[in-house]
């Protein structure tokens, strides 16, 4: 940890910019883009890198983040008492730092009254599996977390990719308001919606875009999140230790009491986050192009919206861009495929739809990484992707052949 501080934050800004603007302005206007009538179009970033067109300082920002995101973390910066991971890589890797991840996750909880109980007072919903010792340099061994008794709801969740969330975090909550309007217009079963969720900085509910339950509205938020939940590192807006299944009395012996991080390293990895590309695409043959004409006749681009806008940004690669994520970022019913966990403002059926951008990378498939193929996660679809479910069994082998062609190209 680089003990970076950063200073208050304007609420305004927190509604029309992503991360990076809310600490600082551009130090000066946005280079060419190429792709007019004398400069041939940029080449797309490799995976893993930042945004085209950044500047000095932009550029400096993504390199802190991506140092930050690639750390191990130490008990003198803070690590555990609990936690699931030393770094950020550890379990975003696939493909480059940023990626999706084989790693899984524990949520758990009851269901009390007919309602989803996640047992807080036990630890949950998440489950913090690693507790520092002597081996990461505590003097106390302290004691890792289970999955209590009490517990009737027991769910994994995957390692989602990071790539391109820039342009997400970019994009205004007026559009997913819209889209999910747009799709309830439809009436065909099919429609999401957007999850509202408390957004620290502005001090209100603000649409949720992050996570498989939509539960973080912003790239800063999700940061702060993941540093604390997943490696115990405790900063201004997340100061509370976690509990190993509720015993707080432990939290006595914590060789890193109070605030671990001042705010610099959450903004650093928000940095890192907004500032990643996207995956390019792979090659678009004339199978791919087909397969995508199959993927919308069967309905998969009712949710996997193919193109979104983001709104304004002073960093000139997300300002005002189309991009392809394959995405809607709302919530679904998703019926038996859902994992059971009320979250924010989702549902124990609801999960966000997840972008396909980058799809060739993933190590697996779905929330919680059961499937092991593009076709096993089809198949495993239900709720409202039950539908589009039932049309790809029946494609015959040619049509199969290239909507698995076109996905396999993202």
């Amino acid at each position: 940890m680089r003990g970076r501080v950063i200073g208050s934050v304007l609420v305004l800004l927190v509604l029309a910019m992503p991360s990076f603007a809310q600490r600082r302005r551009a130090t000066g206007p946005p280079p060419p883009q190429g792709g007019g009538n004398n400069n041939p179009p940029a080449p797309a970033p490799a995976l893993g890198g930042p945004v085209a067109g950044l500047t000095a300082a932009q550029q400096q920002l993504f390199n802190e983040g991506r140092d930050e995101f690639r750390e191990d973390e130490e008990v003198v910066d803070g690590l555990g008492p609990i936690f699931n991971g030393r770094s950020c890589v550890e379990c975003h890797n696939a493909g480059a730092p940023g990626g999706a991840g084989r790693r899984t996750v524990t949520r758990f909880g009851t269901v009390t009254n007919g309602a989803f109980n996640p047992l807080t007072n036990l630890g949950g919903s998440l489950l913090q599996e690693r507790a520092i010792g002597p081996r990461e340099g505590s003097p106390r061994p302290f004691t890792r977390e289970i999955v209590p008794a009490a517990a009737t709801v027991v769910a994994r969740r995957r390692t989602p990719a990071l790539f391109g969330l820039g342009l997400v975090d970019a994009t205004t909550d007026a559009t997913f308001i819209a889209l999910a309007q747009q799709q309830a217009a439809r009436n065909d079963g099919t429609a999401g919606r957007a999850a509202l969720v408390q957004n620290i900085l502005a001090g209100m509910r603000t649409v949720g875009k992050f996570g498989w339950k939509n539960q973080n509205p912003t790239l800063f938020q999700f940061s702060g999140d993941a540093y604390l939940n997943e490696m115990g590192i405790t900063s201004p807006h997340f100061p509370d230790e976690n509990c190993a299944n509720g015993n707080c009395a432990e939290l006595a012996f914590n060789p890193a009491p109070g605030l671990n991080d001042g705010g610099g390293e959450v903004q650093a990895l928000a940095d890192f986050m907004v500032m990643l590309a996207p995956p390019a695409r792979g090659a678009i043959t004339a199978d791919v192009t087909a397969g995508e004409a199959v993927f919308t006749q069967i309905g998969c681009a009712s949710c996997h919206v193919a193109t979104l806008q983001s709104g304004a940004s002073n960093i000139a690669a997300l300002n005002r861009q189309t991009y392809h994520p394959y995405s809607d970022f709302l919530l679904h019913d998703m019926g038996s495929l859902g994992d059971g966990i009320a979250q924010g403002d989702a549902g124990r059926n609801d999960i966000r739809t997840a972008p396909l951008w980058g799809l060739r990378t993933f190590p697996t498939f779905l929330h919680d990484g059961r499937a092991n193929s593009i076709e096993d996660a089809i198949r495993a679809h239900d709720g409202q992707g039950r539908a589009s479910r039932n049309r790809f069994n029946a494609l015959n082998a040619t049509q199969r052949q290239r909507l698995l062609a076109f996905l396999n190209s993202l």
